[in-house]
């Protein structure tokens, strides 16, 4: 098969990107359209020579005009390639499943060549986002690839993201294969968690903190841990399950905090008198117990989304140096930060010195003893370092 005519031409010298892997075209690199094809659709993308370069779909609403889904001029988009690259992605994640461990993400957009698509898995339950004007335009080839992944009986969307507005999408959701059983719930170190992919955060679950709740199980043991936006309590079990004395577990919202009660009773073993929830706006309770000399040996700091592009970059800054400064003066000396971003506007670097800066106005020094990321079910491209959105460091206080 010949790549059919360019229905984009790029500026000169704009397709450097595109040579280089990175799976996005910007609507400023773009020269000129030809026709007008429909949102979602596919497109070839060319260069300012009319030399061909990929295969891409077609947003006119985003800033991100297209994005590619193959540089291969062979290569058809159609049915087959949506269910050979999710099998594809997919079996990738096989080996993290086992009897303690059934929940994980199996396609994560650009990382695998889907870009737009998200899927995670939670037992017999797949829940999809299609985040982009191509993935929803290959809805229903995408949602049955995923219905024919073994072990899947139900596919859930959850095509509510603010993003889908960016690209004049409505939202989606519902059950769209299958039948949502009664209880959706995963297993993470033998932990046990009730998943709600109906109003939960994101799917239903921060499965992109997995081995990051396995650090802080591993250096809970003796520990007096506060855990600040705490969701459901993913932070809260494995703390408790490595052996804290005592949890302080505070998150604005109570559903969230009811979900984590249920999570605690889920596992008998662990003892939930040592954990107290709070429902109360965790900047002003942050303030409040540094007003009562409150302290703590462990705190885990995993915050929504402050800056979700670089524009909103410095009232993040402000948000995060706020939280870490309160955190490391409820810190001992000796005392255990673990802190996060999951700002796409806040790179790795910018992190680190907004939390530097924090360090100082606290008065106090602070080593990293670990840099944090996902886990590896959420792998970044090298040539797409937009996709590196979840930052942390595991910080001890001088």
């Amino acid at each position: 098969m010949q790549a059919s005519a360019p229905a984009v031409v790029l500026k000169e010298g704009r397709e450097r990107s595109v040579l280089q892997g990175h799976p996005w075209v910007f609507s400023g690199a773009i020269d000129r359209v030809l026709g007008e094809p429909a949102p979602g659709t596919t497109i070839s993308v060319a260069d300012a020579g009319g030399g061909w370069l990929a295969h891409a779909a077609w947003s006119p609403v985003s800033q991100i005009r297209a994005r590619i889904w193959s540089r291969d001029p062979t290569l058809r988009i159609d049915a087959a390639f949506f269910r050979g690259r999710i099998q594809h992605a997919a079996g990738l994640r096989a080996p993290l499943f086992d009897d303690a461990h059934t929940g994980a993400r199996l396609v994560h957009g650009e990382a695998d060549g889907l870009p737009g698509i998200i899927v995670d898995r939670y037992g017999s339950v797949a829940v999809v986002q299609l985040l982009s004007a191509g993935a929803d335009h290959w809805r229903t080839a995408i949602v049955d690839a995923i219905a024919t992944l073994p072990g899947i009986e139900c596919v859930y969307e959850r095509s509510d993201a603010d993003v889908r507005a960016l690209e004049g999408l409505p939202e989606r959701v519902g059950v769209v294969a299958g039948s949502m059983p009664s209880d959706v719930s995963l297993r993470e170190d033998g932990l046990d968690y009730r998943v709600d992919p109906v109003g939960g955060q994101k799917t239903g679950f921060y499965l992109d903190q997995r081995d990051n709740r396995r650090q802080v199980r591993a250096i809970a043991g003796g520990r007096r841990v506060l855990n600040a936006f705490c969701y459901s309590g993913g932070f809260t079990l494995a703390a408790l399950a490595g052996g804290a004395t005592h949890v302080v577990s505070i998150d604005s919202s109570g559903e969230a905090l009811a979900m984590g009660a249920q999570n605690l009773a889920r596992n008998p073993a662990l003892p939930v008198a040592a954990n107290k929830w709070i429902e109360a706006d965790v900047f002003a309770h942050l303030r409040q117990l540094r007003n009562e000399a409150a302290s703590f040996d462990l705190i885990v700091l995993d915050p929504p989304k402050f800056a979700p592009t670089a524009a909103h970059a410095e009232g993040a800054a402000r948000a995060y140096k706020d939280i870490n400064l309160l955190a490391l003066k409820l810190l001992v000396p000796g005392g255990l930060l673990a802190t996060f971003s999951c700002s796409g506007g806040v790179n790795a670097e910018l992190f680190q010195k907004i939390v530097a800066g924090a360090a100082v106005d606290a008065g106090t020094g602070a080593q990293i003893v670990r840099r944090l990321g996902p886990s590896p079910d959420h792998p970044v491209a090298l040539n797409f370092p937009e996709g590196d959105y979840l930052k942390g460091m595991l910080l001890r206080k001088n």
